[in-house]
């Protein structure tokens, strides 16, 4: 465990201290975000933030290659250096589109394109178990399945990058649930030393590293470069988690955890997931190109209702801690314990995301109440003046 965390220690050091070096050069290639009518920012800051996140986990994995204990997951795989290839490529891709605002199927069929390589290279769902036994997926479905994948939780965090901080610490988060999850899974195996839990630990450290720059006011954006990286390292940590577990050596009832690494990166960004999905039956709706940008996302509607940039956030931060740690639990706690945490926590954030709307609202309530009251007071008044000129 101190091995992992020293690795996010590196990660998140490299990437804090390498920011502000390609914030500059960020300056002198033109990728300064401008003000455009959907944002939320006043002032054209830098883009390609990604840049540093990917130079941090790259410091990372060179570090982790050269422990002793971690490093034979090097020499005996490819696929770390298959996945920081395929990082490599995807925080490019972002770069072109920081630099020049690439169009939506030229950038849709990159990341197709990626994802098709690193899942052609070995970092696929292998296998998923049912009952005791294991069922292998064709190499064709295999691949299908992990490209959707990757390509939909890089879209997924790449939608909800709107305010500062707000995707660097959600897939931080969610990075942090898994990697508990990975290393639960671990403890069953001869060695604690997994390559899921590196690429966790690692995409930890980088957001936590590029937080510091970008806590608002964020003097850099991570920008598509940034985004698509998160979303891609998230679910390659997932998917080369599957098939590594044989349910046939583990006690009853304990390999249904095994089940979920398709499911968790839904699971962990389902906050991202959720905007993604909303806007896109939103735009069509109103006969839309799906990425169309508006000024509708969860994050949008919480600061038009009062929040301020930094509360916003934190609350957002908070139904991710929520949705990716509860689902974590069910596979460790009983179903009834998950229900009373969600039973105090959902009200309380509910409360939380709602306030500033009451407050907006009450006065207004209360005015219209006195209004309402003064109405009436002066119909009865009128009332009683008619029913005296009658007398």
């Amino acid at each position: 465990m101190r091995v992992y965390i020293f690795i996010a220690a590196i990660a998140a050091g490299a990437t804090y201290l390498l920011t502000p070096l390609v914030r500059h050069l960020a300056i002198v290639v033109g990728a300064v975000g401008q003000i455009r009518k959907r944002d939320i920012h006043t002032v054209p800051t830098p883009r390609m933030g990604g840049v540093a996140m990917l130079l941090g986990f790259a410091v990372a994995l060179c570090f982790a290659a050269t422990t002793p204990w971690i490093g034979g997951l090097f020499t005996s795989s490819r696929q770390p250096w298959v996945i920081l290839l395929g990082a490599a490529l995807i925080c490019a891709l972002g770069v072109c589109d920081d630099i020049w605002d690439l169009d939506w199927m030229l950038k849709m069929s990159g990341q197709l394109f990626v994802a098709v390589l690193v899942s052609w290279q070995g970092v696929q769902i292998v296998s998923l178990p049912w009952g005791h036994s294991l069922i292998t997926a064709s190499p064709s479905l295999s691949m299908a399945v992990t490209a959707f994948l990757i390509v939909a939780s890089i879209n997924a965090v790449n939608f909800v990058d709107g305010l500062d901080g707000l995707a660097a610490g959600i897939v931080a988060i969610g990075g942090i649930a898994f990697a508990i999850y990975s290393y639960i899974l671990a403890r069953s195996q001869p060695s604690y030393s997994s390559l899921s839990i590196l690429i966790d630990v690692a995409l930890v450290g980088i957001c936590v590293g590029f937080l510091m720059h970008n806590w608002h006011p964020a003097k850099i954006f991570m920008g598509d470069s940034g985004s698509m990286l998160l979303g891609y390292l998230l679910t390659c940590a997932s998917v080369i988690l599957t098939g590594h577990f044989d349910p046939a050596t583990m006690g009853p009832g304990s390999y249904l955890p095994i089940f979920m690494p398709i499911l968790l990166p839904i699971l962990v960004l389902f906050v991202p997931f959720l905007d993604m999905v909303l806007a896109i039956i939103r735009r069509l709706a109103h006969g839309e190109s799906p990425t169309h940008p508006d000024r509708m996302h969860l994050h949008h509607r919480m600061i038009r209702i009062g929040h301020s940039v930094r509360s916003a956030v934190l609350i957002l931060w908070g139904w991710a801690a929520a949705i990716a740690f509860g689902s974590i639990a069910t596979l460790f706690f009983p179903i009834w314990q998950v229900a009373i945490g969600f039973v105090i926590v959902v009200p309380l954030l509910t409360v939380a995301t709602l306030m500033p709307y009451y407050r907006q609202r009450l006065p207004q309530l209360r005015r219209e109440r006195h209004e309402r009251r003064e109405r009436d007071a002066q119909r009865v008044q009128t009332r009683s003046q008619h029913a005296r000129e009658r007398r």
